[in-house]
């Protein structure tokens, strides 16, 4: 029998008028909401992908850092240097094809993709996502930073798999996608370096 694939889920928050980054690619408009368990949102969850300005958003406000503490954390960077982040994996081979070889990895939880916008919209075209999840902020910033578009978010493909009203006019919705492995022998390849990191490989 096939072994599934480990889940690639998006989670992200959003303004009414669709955008997930102010003008100044700020998220201060986003507010702290205690009625949202991240605990519970993310307990599946062992590895964290993240491009580098999502990495570096975290760096300056460590709270940014909401996903489990034991999680191994994968940055995806061509200018970031491995030695100076030896908490995280640092790679700049390419998102599909490393994500890929995670997937497949025989062991492991959930994945979730922090961001940004660029890393979501190149793994989207490449069907390595599986969920879009995504609060609605009932804020109008008129201007920002937007989710890419493509064919795989067609609405046709993404049934919904979850709505769910918290407090503070927020909504949280869920998607499902069709997503697929990629067919190349590279994610194969790069299966051992990316699915079996070491114990330490950890973000603090």
């Amino acid at each position: 029998m096939r072994q599934p694939m480990r889940p690639v889920r998006y989670n992200v928050a959003a303004s009414l008028d669709g955008f997930i980054a102010d003008a100044s690619g700020k998220y201060d408009w986003i507010p702290a909401e205690p009625a949202i368990d991240f605990g519970a949102l993310f307990r599946d969850v062992d590895t964290v992908l993240l491009g580098r300005h999502s990495f570096e958003l975290v760096l300056r406000d460590r709270a940014a850092a909401t996903w489990p503490s034991a999680a191994r954390v994968v940055v995806f960077s061509r200018t970031l240097r491995q030695s100076d982040h030896p908490g995280v994996t640092v790679t700049a081979d390419p998102p599909a094809d490393v994500v890929a070889a995670l997937r497949a990895a025989a062991t492991g939880g959930d994945i979730w993709l922090y961001g940004g916008a660029a890393l979501f919209g190149s793994l989207l075209a490449a069907g390595q996502v599986d969920r879009v999840e995504v609060t609605v902020i009932p804020i109008l910033l008129g201007g920002g930073a937007s989710d890419p578009r493509g064919p795989t978010a067609d609405p046709a493909r993404a049934p919904a798999c979850r709505a769910v009203s918290v407090r503070a006019g927020q909504l949280a919705l869920c998607h499902r996608l069709r997503a697929r492995t990629l067919g190349s022998v590279r994610p194969r390849l790069l299966r051992d370096r990316y699915a079996n990191y070491p114990d330490s490989v950890r973000h603090h």
